[in-house]
């Protein structure tokens, strides 16, 4: 190659002139892969031979062992577990009053309402406490107090069996009934209760309840109710005919100043129906009412 015809004052800073070296002189031989000796070299440890790519023998070391496990790993991947994770057998309570409210009543003053749940137990078996009522004009109409015992039959459910117990008010007689039902969370959220009541002279009811709660923001909270009632025979002592006796649907808007305490305002109505429907009219009741409630929701 004649290297004085090439310009390469470009590439050599120096502006150096490599037209008069003696390339000839240079040994090249070491950059020819034709020359290179080879007979030095250990291909067996190439892994050239036969069989070189197949697996180790079972009893070979790995070529990167695997580190022993230590406790402080094991404690890592399993960690303790409390006993509310594990269905343990630890007491816990919740205690909720989830109404406590009032409205303008017309010509009979102020009305109120409360509505309390709570249970005391494990994760598998709680006693559960339920009771509602109603105040018109200063007297009680009605009132009621549930005690049952729960036992957990699937994720978000619970069985219970029990005894509610209706008060007798201005005179009134009460009533005492077996009661069975289911207390969960259904799809979408949806915390329903159902429940059967057998009372005296075969007197059978059923009572549900469904609520759902829509968050506009982490504090305002939007809870959607509707809840009825049938029973199979009339009763006219406590105001209840056959069939279908109730149905009352509401929404409250509730703020959480704290989770454990949040006023709310809402609109509720209520129908009574059949027999019920009957009794309330010869008593000059309504039959179909529709009220604006304020009231305030805590639980601990």
């Amino acid at each position: 190659m004649d290297h004085g015809a090439m310009k390469q004052g470009a590439a050599d800073p120096a502006g150096s002139d490599h037209s008069t070296m003696d390339h000839s002189s240079m040994d090249h031989s070491g950059m020819d892969g034709s020359n290179m000796d080879h007979s030095g070299m250990d291909h067996a440890s190439m892994g050239h031979q036969a069989g070189a790519s197949q697996d180790l023998p079972a009893t070979a070391e790995p070529h990167e062992p695997i580190p022993v496990v230590t406790p402080a790993d094991r404690a890592a991947a399993f960690p303790d577990l409390d006993a509310h994770v594990m269905h343990g057998e630890s007491i816990n309570s919740y205690w909720s009053l989830d109404r406590l409210e009032a409205w303008d009543a017309d010509e009979d003053g102020t009305g109120m309402a409360w509505e309390a749940k709570a249970w005391v137990g494990s994760d598998l078996n709680r006693l559960w406490l339920r009771s509602e009522g109603e105040r018109v004009g200063g007297s009680t109409e009605s009132g009621d107090v549930e005690v049952l015992y729960g036992r957990a039959i699937a994720p978000w459910w619970d069985a219970v069996a029990g005894v509610r117990h209706d008060f007798g008010f201005d005179g009134g007689p009460s009533r005492t009934y077996a009661a069975l039902g289911v207390i969960g969370l259904a799809p979408y959220k949806f915390e329903v209760e159902a429940t059967a009541y057998v009372g005296e002279s075969g007197q059978v009811g059923l009572g549900a309840e469904a609520e759902y709660e829509m968050l506009f923001t982490n504090r305002l909270i939007g809870q959607w109710l509707i809840e009825g009632e049938a029973w199979s025979k009339d009763d006219p002592a406590v105001g209840i005919g056959s069939g279908l006796s109730k149905v009352e649907a509401g929404f409250r808007l509730r703020y959480e100043f704290h989770r454990q305490f949040a006023p709310y305002v809402g609109v509720v109505w209520e129908r009574a129906y059949g027999g019920t429907a009957d009794f309330r009219r010869a008593e000059s009741g309504d039959v179909d009412d529709t009220r604006i409630v304020a009231g305030v929701r805590i639980w601990f």
